[in-house]
């Protein structure tokens, strides 16, 4: 890094060395941690992803925004920061007035991505990315819509996102749709249909199936080789011990969904409502769900990385 990275930044050692000897990094983001997962699942969760990426000989850096600077690597101490009720929840737009207000800010997927590429970190690992919220409207009429930044970032950033798929509350075929004429390559790990979450099964597909991580990362160098690429995603279903059946997930969302409208919910609140709402509905089955898949991910993402081939480095 130089000039106003090294201001901007205040990376890790452990990353930095990483980075700086060509050795594999496997970016998290932290909005799991501050809105995503109650406490103290959260700080389990975390150290369980973090531990997983070491396992595979790679280097997790989680990202968040702390005293004015993005940190890139969070120590307990760290991650402990993030747990407090006024820590915002950043997307790549928010970085900026983040760092300039001196706050403490947890970064999602648009966010990671968008300090990975600035780092040239080429893996991260997520439980779901966001997309394109369903909307009930009558034939003919357009609504609002409402889409994840996480979208856009993805066609940016030349980064890999390794996630069970999108969160099942979204429109996911439409997600698909969008993701296809940004040019964002959809891949499935050991699976040919795109993962929903919290349920191996959505009805849709992949456009590749890749069963070995290092043919997989072989695909993710060629892609990169080529001019104005940016980032890919990456489907692992989550653990088949903890997956839930497509019917019983839809049931929760539409349920939640409702809720949400009942209380006027939206926006940027809106997903933390509805993972709320179906984890309490579910006694908790969606929490643990939630929790497999994004250690399976943070583990899939260190493997993967460790692949790369040094061209994609």
């Amino acid at each position: 890094m130089a000039g106003n990275l090294n201001e901007l930044f205040q990376v890790a050692p452990d990353v930095a060395s990483a980075l700086a000897e060509g050795r594999p990094v496997v970016a998290l983001e932290s909005s799991i941690i501050a809105q995503g997962l109650p406490h103290p699942d959260n700080l389990t969760v975390a150290a369980a992803m973090h531990r997983a990426v070491r396992e595979r000989a790679a280097v997790p850096a989680m990202t968040a925004v702390v005293d004015g600077r993005i940190r890139v690597g969070l120590d307990e101490d760290g991650i402990a920061r993030l747990v407090h009720p006024d820590c915002w929840k950043c997307g790549a737009r928010d970085l900026g007035p983040a760092v300039a207000a001196g706050v403490v800010g947890a970064t999602t997927v648009s966010a990671a991505l968008r300090i990975s590429a600035a780092l040239g970190i080429r893996i991260f690992a997520t439980g779901g990315i966001g997309g394109l919220h369903r909307a009930d409207r009558a034939p003919g009429v357009l609504g609002r819509l409402d889409i994840s930044a996480d979208l856009m970032e993805l066609a940016r950033a030349p980064v890999a996102v390794v996630s069970s798929g999108a969160k099942s509350l979204l429109d996911l075929a439409n997600t698909l749709e969008i993701l296809e004429a940004l040019g964002v390559p959809v891949f499935g790990y050991r699976c040919l249909e795109f993962p929903a979450f919290y349920t191996a099964k959505s009805g849709l597909p992949v456009m590749r199936r890749f069963d070995e991580p290092q043919v997989l990362a072989g695909a993710l160098a060629a892609h990169w080789s080529l001019p104005g690429a940016g980032g890919a995603l990456i489907c692992n279903p989550p653990p088949a011990h903890e997956a839930m059946p497509a019917d019983e997930v839809e049931a929760l969302v539409v349920a939640a969904l409702k809720a949400a409208d009942a209380a006027e919910v939206s926006g940027g609140a809106l997903t933390p409502f509805v993972l709320s709402h179906m984890a309490t509905a579910s006694a908790g089955r969606t929490l643990a769900v939630n929790s497999a898949l994004a250690i399976a991910n943070a583990d899939l993402g260190g493997e993967i990385a460790d692949a790369l081939p040094d061209s994609a480095e």
